[in-house]
């Protein structure tokens, strides 16, 4: 089970969400938690200048992109829509 740490931004961005996202976000995150390749979260690769980065669904909206610092612990650097967070 990875370890997850939060960027600020990510953070700051978290607070501006809505309630009904929130918890669609913890929802996520458990499973997440116990697999990030979860088909269910359509966890994918990003490319270009994020190219380091992934993203995975929280709502049909929402998006929450991290990294991999480690095999078991990963950095959330962002939460919005997709053009907020790509």
């Amino acid at each position: 089970m990875p370890r997850v740490f939060t960027s600020t931004k990510f953070q700051k961005r978290y607070k501006k969400q809505t309630e009904a996202v929130k918890q669609a976000a913890r929802e996520q995150e458990q499973i997440f938690l116990q697999n990030t390749h979860d088909p269910s979260l359509e966890t994918h690769k990003l490319h270009g200048r994020d190219h380091e980065s992934w993203a995975y669904s929280v709502t049909h909206k929402i998006r929450i992109k991290f990294i991999f610092i480690t095999t078991d612990i990963v950095m959330y650097l962002d939460i919005g829509t997709h053009d907020e967070v790509y």
